[in-house]
């Protein structure tokens, strides 16, 4: 086995250009192209509905809708094909037939489905003809999933001139004023900074929307959206479409669909709670004060694979992070205590190949489409059995194979017979050699310390001189 110092030298990613596209940047068609290229397509339908193929399936998958077949405008369906989607998923199949023809949905699929898709192509074939300010806005959980849809929307609606805006919390208000001036068609949000411009910016008005879409509903209850979306829906036009997209159906969010949507067509591409049949999970037992060692150990097994790490807490995600970084690997942090630009800039250099592991929390564990994660390890395991399936979830997409490993301490039991419940099978235990792990544990030990000691100097430091940071 190498040694730990040695690993960074031997990665060999494979460098994309970033391809989020940030406020007034142009969309990085190249990079996703290459992104879906890896069969965001047709294979996708056998990993999100857990089915075994027979020849009856196959004659099934050969006389399958293509985008052609739904009527689309001929910008849209070279926006697709120059993204390489070339058959719908099963989400987009059953709910474009209801959207296109005026119906409001409610959709429920799990992470990787290709919902944003089934939601951006029916509001670009009305803006096609319409083509008026403000037509349609998406609400968003988080801001990293916003920008995510403002990329889907800037390179599907590529060919028609389509003017989108991203307005999130931790930027500027008055550079998203100006934004929102231009009068752009669609705009990608957060609830609460919509509802500070709806109530402070002069001249914005929603009065004329036409479409409304809340994008996993179930987070944006979760993290208690809910007064937000009340006030948001008082001020909208009662005459509008509007699309809920859900990876599940609570009581919360069939409460709000009550609230939002007129005779809805309901589309369900996955019934209950499960990982996909191209994912290999494992957990390791790990001892106490052993943890971090069975990280790097696995670290150092997986070297120039990419990687993410779930922890509980920012400080855990820091901490991991800089750890790495002094045992030699390309780590970066993605947490809820950095910047909206430090966030962006850690998703960007993940995604691009520059870093290869990211640490992140839960911020980073529902709707974004990072390809290509060869590796998801629970450094914490998740209180949430929900959580668990969106983490791993991040990977094995798309009809790809992917593995998760979880570090399982005797605290632990309790929450991974949870998750083994909700996804209705027992995780296979993987035993290290305990050698390896005695060899690595008095360099990771000092790495860890190293690592306790630089984030108190830096939060010193920022405690004494808080206008330098």
């Amino acid at each position: 086995m190498s040694h730990v110092k040695s690993s960074h030298k031997s990665i060999n990613a494979k460098v994309l250009k970033p391809s989020i596209a940030g406020s007034g940047s142009k969309i990085n068609i190249e990079a996703l192209k290459k992104k879906l290229a890896h069969g965001k397509g047709s294979t996708e339908k056998n990993t999100v509905i857990k089915e075994k193929t027979n020849e009856k399936d196959d004659e099934k998958l050969e006389k399958e809708k293509k985008f052609e077949d739904f009527g689309l405008k001929d910008d849209i369906l070279e926006a697709l094909n120059t993204l390489h989607f070339t058959k719908p998923t099963p989400i987009q199949e059953q709910s474009l037939p209801y959207s296109l023809n005026g119906r409001d949905i409610i959709g429920i699929a799990q992470t990787g489905s290709g919902k944003t898709a089934a939601y951006v192509i029916p509001i670009l074939q009305a803006l096609w003809d319409a083509q008026t300010p403000y037509f349609a806005c998406v609400l968003a959980p988080t801001r990293e999933l916003a920008y995510q849809i403002r990329e889907t929307f800037d390179a599907l609606g590529s060919n028609m001139g389509l003017r989108c805006v991203t307005i999130v919390g931790g930027m500027d208000m008055i550079d998203q004023a100006k934004e929102l001036m231009r009068k752009p068609h669609v705009i990608v949000a957060t609830p609460g900074r919509l509802m500070d411009h709806l109530e402070n910016t002069k001249g914005f008005s929603l009065r004329a929307l036409k479409y409304l879409v809340m994008d996993e509903a179930d987070r944006l209850l979760d993290m208690e959206f809910g007064d937000v979306l009340d006030r948001i829906f008082e001020i909208l036009p009662r005459e509008r479409h509007t699309y809920l997209f859900s990876a599940t159906l609570t009581s919360k969010v069939e409460k709000l669909q009550r609230a939002s949507l007129r005779n809805p067509a309901k589309v369900e591409v996955n019934n209950k709670y499960s990982t996909v049949d191209t994912l290999i999970q494992s957990l390791m037992v790990v001892p106490d004060g052993y943890k971090n060692t069975f990280l790097m150990y696995i670290l150092n097994d997986h070297v120039g694979k990419s990687v993410i790490i779930f922890t509980r807490t920012c400080a855990h995600a820091q901490h991991v992070a800089l750890m790495a970084r002094i045992l030699g690997f390309p780590a970066i942090p993605l947490h809820g205590q950095l910047s909206q630009a430090q966030r962006l800039g850690a998703l960007n250099k993940f995604k691009s190949g520059d870093k290869t592991i990211l640490v992140a929390t839960d911020v980073a564990a529902r709707g974004l489409d990072i390809p290509s994660v060869d590796l998801i390890i629970n450094y914490d395991i998740p209180t949430d059995s929900k959580a668990y399936i969106h983490r791993v979830g991040r990977t094995a997409r798309a009809g790809r194979t992917g593995k998760s490993i979880s570090l399982v301490t005797q605290y632990d039991l309790e929450l991974i017979l949870r998750i083994e419940k909700v996804i209705g099978e027992k995780i296979p235990k993987e035993t290290p050699d305990r050698n390896d792990i005695l060899a690595l544990h008095d360099s990771v030990d000092r790495a860890a310390a190293e690592a306790i000691n630089k984030v108190k100097r830096f939060h010193a430091h920022r405690k004494f001189h808080p206008h330098n940071h």
